[in-house]
């Protein structure tokens, strides 16, 4: 192998890899408690620091990573805009909010994302249950919960495609 074909297979490998990354960011997205979005940007962070040591960084590069920072900066607020409307709109505390997170992360720890994605509404509906010692107004208020955690996700995996959209933009051009 020349050096150039050296070249050539480690600029593959690590355009695969950053892609590799927005996907694993992109469907991180599904659970609740994984900052997929944020993954995202910090593949193409990693991406910019290696294409500027390198001196491939034009202008048109830089703006592109500068609107997918916006993206992730003003996805992550939309996310958390549209799940405090749907609580909100149920009245559904703090206390029981931060319930659900905590079984969603332990049981994400302890087995795996898929366990902590049921987890977390279980935990809500719990919390709920024994705040109002009624099952259906606690079914309600964990409905009201995935339905602003869906719009959520919809939101936020559409972003997610922009930001790999202007990632394969700026990777290929």
């Amino acid at each position: 192998m020349t050096p150039e074909d050296i070249k050539l297979f480690i600029e593959i490998f690590f355009e695969l890899f950053t892609f590799a990354v927005l996907l694993v960011g992109l469907f991180g997205l599904l659970i609740p408690v994984f900052p997929g979005l944020t993954v995202m940007w910090i593949a193409t962070l990693i991406y910019a620091i290696v294409q500027a040591s390198m001196g491939n960084m034009t202008w048109v590069g830089w703006l592109l990573f500068v609107l997918i920072t916006l993206l992730m900066i003003g996805g992550n607020v939309v996310d958390n805009i549209i799940i405090a409307k749907h609580m909100l709109d149920k009245n559904i505390p703090w206390s029981s909010i931060l319930w659900s997170f905590a079984a969603g992360i332990g049981v994400s720890l302890i087995f795996t994302p898929v366990f902590g994605i049921i987890a977390s509404p279980v935990g809500l509906y719990l919390a709920e249950w024994y705040r109002l010692k009624d099952k259906k107004a606690a079914f309600d208020n964990t409905k009201a919960w995935m339905t602003g955690w869906g719009w959520s996700l919809a939101a936020r995996f559409g972003i997610g495609v922009v930001m790999i959209a202007f990632w394969g933009v700026w990777a290929y051009l």
